[in-house]
């Protein structure tokens, strides 16, 4: 059956060694949809991002930009404005038919931390052409903190697609008509459209702001580090927010939104002529998302907004992005917020995971 694969297919995958890993992939890293990723224990500091191109392999691309290496063993900084890349500890060996796409995980788009995935011969960011056998790594350009990191720290994810799996306009307005995928009005347009939420239900607090200058967060570290020393608090009593160019923010959507069992999304740009910014890079939405067997109010979708070259009004309601509903292969075993360790179900405006709860 086509679609993207679920838990138990990647399961299988693994079982084939069409997934390696060294070491072992741990069952932890299945999710519902996807597989984490684990970084290696060397970084190459690179003098910019780049791309191994057709019939050329990342190791020698690595030879013509790198500036030197980073052990992360007993784990290492990587600074802020910097490029990386790390091989992973996975690799891969496709089958004829099945492709591959990469995003980074929320946690790691919440911080502002570039995540990309390249391989050999590759020629497009987080994107695997299908049969692909052959090495993984990460490029890691941390734009607002500098972070700390070890071997096998999780900041990607990969899902695995069998065919046509995006379900067009008018399958997407049936689905929401049988199952509610948005708390209002849906606005569909090439997948679920989503706006932002400028004006709360309590408070006038509408979002974060990442401060210029500060400390490292360390990766592995939950739940300890004071908000106040890393983000300014962006507060309205109008339904609008001046962007400053080159500043990253965290928003909220205004809807709240369900991703049933049978299906995936990808948060997807809008428009790119709707302003001067862009919704950020952590776009994967698995499987049981906002879902309620019996109904309900769904999640909120965390926005990491960056804005461009000048300064952008941005307004309540204001249409920011889109949801590209894929269809699953087959239903996962375990669903996002059942049984699995899953941060954001339910959530509002909330920061990363590394952060106290204001």
């Amino acid at each position: 059956m086509t679609g993207v694969l679920a838990s138990q297919q990647i399961q299988s995958l693994i079982d084939q060694g069409a997934l390696k890993g060294n070491p072992a992939i741990d069952p932890a890293q299945v999710q519902p949809a996807s597989l984490d990723l684990r970084l290696g224990t060397r970084a190459w500091r690179v003098r910019a991002s780049f791309l191994a191109g057709e019939g050329r392999s990342v190791a020698q691309r690595l030879g013509e930009f790198e500036m030197h290496q980073v052990d992360l063993t007993h784990g290492a900084v990587l600074e802020k404005g910097c490029v990386y890349v790390v091989p992973l500890m996975e690799s891969l060996d496709l089958p004829e038919g099945l492709q591959a796409v990469a995003n980074a995980k929320s946690s790691t788009g919440r911080l502002d931390l570039l995540t990309r995935l390249i391989t050999d011969s590759g020629t497009e960011f987080d994107r695997i052409a299908q049969g692909y056998s052959g090495p993984l790594y990460a490029e890691i350009c941390p734009r607002s903190f500098s972070v700390l990191v070890r071997p096998g720290m999780r900041l990607n994810q990969i899902r695995f697609r069998d065919g046509q799996a995006i379900v067009d306009d008018a399958a997407l307005r049936a689905l929401h008509a049988q199952m509610p995928l948005v708390d209002g009005e849906a606005v569909i347009d090439e997948g679920l459209g989503f706006s932002v939420d400028l004006k709360p239900a309590q408070g006038d607090l509408v979002g974060y702001r990442a401060k210029p200058h500060a400390g490292v967060i360390d990766l592995e570290r939950i739940g300890v580090y004071d908000p106040a020393e890393y983000w300014e608090e962006v507060r309205s009593t109008e339904g609008r927010v001046i962007l400053d160019p080159g500043a990253f923010y965290i928003l909220v959507s205004r809807e709240a939104v369900c991703i049933p069992p049978e299906y995936a999304a990808e948060m997807a740009p809008y428009l790119a002529m709707v302003g001067e910014f862009r919704v950020h890079y952590a776009g994967f939405f698995d499987p049981g998302f906002g879902y309620s067997p019996a109904g309900g109010a769904g999640s909120r979708g965390v926005l990491e907004v960056r804005c461009h070259e000048a300064p952008f009004v941005l307004e309540h309601g204001q249409v920011v992005g889109r949801l590209v509903y894929e269809k699953m292969a087959q239903r996962p075993a375990q669903l996002y917020g059942t049984g699995i360790a899953s941060n954001y179900q339910g959530q509002g405006l909330k920061l990363s995971k590394h952060f106290k709860s204001p």
